[in-house]
């Protein structure tokens, strides 16, 4: 990506160092990684749900670091600020797209930590990847997952690691919408199946607004170069659900999965990046939960 002079965003609190709390839910990666993890350790669909809880429940009890005194690394740096420059992107994209929609875009905060951090919902750890915690209306990013990427997941490359944030930055979009509150509140009516249609389809649709963003991103400022949009195309492939199932154990079990199929990931993505379409994602339908693909 070209982000030669571009600003950084003034909405970025850094904690990295310091870690409170309790856990929060999981968010982009986390179950992904933590089934990763199990599976590639010989595990099957019920360990990774053990782990998952397992996770959760060793991060409930409050646990408190104190500052670090390290000094960061140069790549550590110039991750901080790369994010930082892909959020100031999202603000003065989704500014211009709320305003021609006739609303208002108040931007997230981004969090950068280390380890374990409080938020609104609660105590978030790096193990469940960067998440969006409506609460706050903050999205939280340990850096080290970008490396977990690369190394686990074999997903690189700048805006491989720009479309995980405009991801997470989507679910706010999401959020503003009223389309989370919404989503969230008919899977809680519902049954484990259908709620899981339901968070598929937000994942789906923040993948879509991840492109939507890029599309504007690269009008505005000419940032894409080549080979950018097959780095995103390519995470998004391989954190399909399908595709880690598939890979760890041969087979993929549908009724499970929560974030999508690679190719809806890649699809979703693609169609937002080409079009530009706010009115373009996939739909949530509420009243029977029937999402199709």
């Amino acid at each position: 990506m070209r982000l030669d002079g571009r600003r950084e965003s003034s909405n970025v609190d850094d904690r990295r160092g310091m870690t409170v709390g309790k856990a929060a839910g999981l968010g982009l990666g986390g179950i992904v990684m933590i089934a990763l993890i199990t599976f590639m350790s010989g595990g099957n669909l019920g360990d990774v749900i053990g782990n998952v809880v397992s996770s959760q429940m060793s991060q409930s009890q409050n646990v408190t670091t104190q500052e670090g005194q390290r000094e960061f690394t140069q790549e550590e740096q110039e991750l901080a600020k790369f994010s930082s420059q892909i959020l100031a992107g999202t603000e003065d994209v989704w500014t211009e797209v709320f305003r021609q929609m006739g609303k208002t875009y108040t931007p997230p905060k981004m969090v950068l930590y280390t380890g374990r951090v409080q938020t609104a919902c609660g105590a978030g750890s790096a193990q469940v990847g960067p998440f969006y915690c409506s609460g706050d209306q903050c999205l939280y990013i340990d850096l080290s997952f970008f490396t977990t990427m690369k190394k686990s997941l074999g997903a690189d490359g700048d805006f491989a690691y720009a479309y995980v944030i405009a991801h997470e930055v989507g679910h706010h979009v999401e959020n503003l919408l009223g389309t989370l509150g919404t989503a969230h509140s008919a899977m809680n009516r519902t049954n484990k199946v259908n709620a899981n249609k339901i968070s598929v389809r937000l994942e789906l649709l923040a993948d879509y607004y991840a492109g939507v963003w890029a599309h504007y991103d690269d009008q505005k400022f000419g940032s894409l170069e080549d080979g950018d949009i097959e780095e995103a195309i390519r995470c998004a492939q391989v954190i399909g659900d399908n595709y880690l199932q598939e890979k760890a154990q041969g087979y993929s079990q549908p009724e499970s999965f929560t974030h999508g199929t690679s190719s809806q990931r890649m699809r979703w993505l693609k169609k937002g990046l080409q079009t530009g379409d706010m009115n373009g994602g996939p739909r949530l339908n509420m009243s029977d939960a029937e999402l199709g693909s």
